[in-house]
């Protein structure tokens, strides 16, 4: 039995005329973009070195071939809001879906890296529009009560989708011999990971068919029967009728949404609300959880793995990250968004610590270096002739290779448990419905410029400046989001999206 007020029943309704079963069926299809969210960011983890040689390209060209998509996602998330406001939460996230069918096609067949950059931007904008619609229309749809749980099922669902793709990206990369050995028909593995999102592609566009539009978005454009409508079949007619005037009533007295109702006329400058938003958003990337998921497999090569098990290491990292997000789901309609947050800054910053201490006792063997018969490497690699290093990689003892990998998985849980889902959380809720879709784009856009700034910051940083300064940055930028969260983020749990203020 589901409750708009969080009180156990429908406001003026009876038990049995909430429609869990659409409710659930509604928010399962728009997740289906959070899906594609995650396996279009973590897929470009197993083609690093296929792009490298299929591209000729350096450090720096590596660096914007993986993180191209990201200046995309900028641009979609910027946009998606407002035009969301204008046109539907459901009419964007079905352009989404198309976006996401040519990018996935393309980014396979691209034969340059101008070309292969192109298709990622356009999958950038579907990540970009995905990602604030998506929380948006679960947080408009869901009652109050389980708006929380709801919403999360989006980060599950990223999760997985990061999962998927580390899952295909192993088993191509390993039944091909390597993800730039030849696989079907004569691509590449590398090329076979993209298409494999096609699947899902697909399947998003036809299902969006099958869900109403948002109910609150139908009010603010003046379709009261048809916002009464969809209300009716979610939640009873009775509750519907209740519901509709309640969300008129909390616009009443403004105007169309637009993009200067951001502003505070009284004090002058960007409302506090809209500011925590975007801190929300940019310390959400500022923690490096994306360097684990792009660059986890060249991460792992680094320190010595092969590439068959730096795969299968994310693919552990994946289902710990589903478990960790599961965890949170169960808990945040119960302690609350900021709590978790909290937990999750000191844990990050810990476990971000660990990994940088680890990294500081190896030893770094650069490209190229000859190394004698005899040799002993930390990690306890023996050499027995003559050999010159093909690859760059960080040398630690056996003992610091394991509290790395340790620590960087306890990292990536302890990100999934709070800042992963609950970011998402309260984009999608804390603002008022005046500016939803207008902050909702400001702080998507923050979140994807700062994505991208570390994504492709970090091959420079990790060659310039090594691993050990890399996270200690990462460590100090969650240790300094616990002190945000503590001093700007206000507890949204339980409370109508009526009630929100800003």
């Amino acid at each position: 039995m589901t409750d708009l007020n969080g009180t156990g029943s429908a406001p003026g309704g009876t038990p049995e005329q909430t429609n869990m079963g659409l409710v659930i069926l509604t928010v399962l299809v728009a997740t289906i973009g959070g899906f594609l969210f995650g396996y279009d960011s973590g897929v470009i983890n197993g083609t690093v070195d296929g792009l490298r040689q299929a591209f000729n390209s350096e450090e720096v060209g590596t660096g914007f071939n993986v993180a191209s998509m990201l200046l995309g996602c900028a641009i979609g998330a910027a946009f998606a809001g407002r035009a969301a406001d204008v046109w539907g939460r459901r009419s964007m996230m079905i352009l989404a879906a198309v976006l996401f069918i040519v990018s996935a096609w393309g980014s396979g067949i691209a034969t340059s890296s101008a070309e292969f950059v192109v298709y990622r931007i356009l999958g950038g904008l579907a990540v970009g529009a995905a990602s604030v619609m998506a929380p948006a229309y679960i947080s408009e749809i869901a009652p109050a009560h389980m708006r929380g749980r709801l919403t999360t099922i989006q980060q599950i669902a990223i999760i997985s989708g990061l999962f998927f793709s580390f899952l295909a990206n192993y088993f191509v990369a390993n039944a091909a011999g390597g993800s730039t050995s030849e696989f079907w028909l004569g691509f590449t593995a590398w090329r076979w990971m993209f298409w494999i999102e096609l699947i899902p592609a697909v399947v998003f566009f036809f299902a969006l068919f099958l869900i109403p539009e948002s109910p609150r978005f139908l009010v603010i454009k003046g379709r009261h029967e048809k916002a009464t409508e969809v209300l009716a079949r979610l939640f009873g007619p009775t509750a519907a009728g209740l519901k509709v005037a309640e969300i008129q009533q909390s616009l009443v007295a403004d105007h169309k949404p637009r993009l200067s109702d951001l502003l505070d006329r009284s004090k002058g400058g960007v409302r506090m609300i809209v500011w925590a938003g975007i801190g929300l958003a940019v310390f959400q990337q500022l923690v490096g959880i994306n360097i684990v998921f792009y660059y986890g497999a060249v991460l792992w090569q680094s320190v010595g793995l092969s590439e068959n098990d730096a795969l299968l290491i994310n693919v552990l990292s994946g289902a710990l990250s589903i478990a960790a997000v599961i965890a949170g789901l169960l808990v945040i309609d119960r302690i609350g968004r900021k709590p978790m947050l909290l937990i999750g800054s000191l844990g990050m910053a810990l476990t971000l610590g660990l990994v940088a201490y680890a990294f500081s006792t190896g030893t770094f063997m650069s490209a190229g270096t000859v190394l004698e018969a005899g040799t002993v490497l930390n990690n306890g690699t023996v050499y027995e002739a003559q050999t010159t290093l093909g690859n760059s990689f960080l040398d630690l003892s056996p003992e610091m290779g394991m509290l790395a990998l340790v620590a960087a998985n306890a990292y990536v849980m302890f990100f999934n448990f709070s800042w992963g889902p609950v970011m998402w959380v309260m984009l999608g809720e804390m603002f008022p419905n005046q500016i939803r879709g207008s902050a909702l784009s400001v702080s998507g856009f923050a979140q994807w410029i700062a994505n991208f700034g570390i994504t492709m910051s970090f091959p420079i940083m990790a060659a310039g400046l090594g691993l050990t300064i890399t996270y200690g940055f990462y460590a100090v930028s969650a240790l300094v989001s616990f002190f945000f969260v503590l001093a700007i983020i206000r507890e949204t749990r339980g409370r109508e999206l009526e009630d929100m203020q800003g």
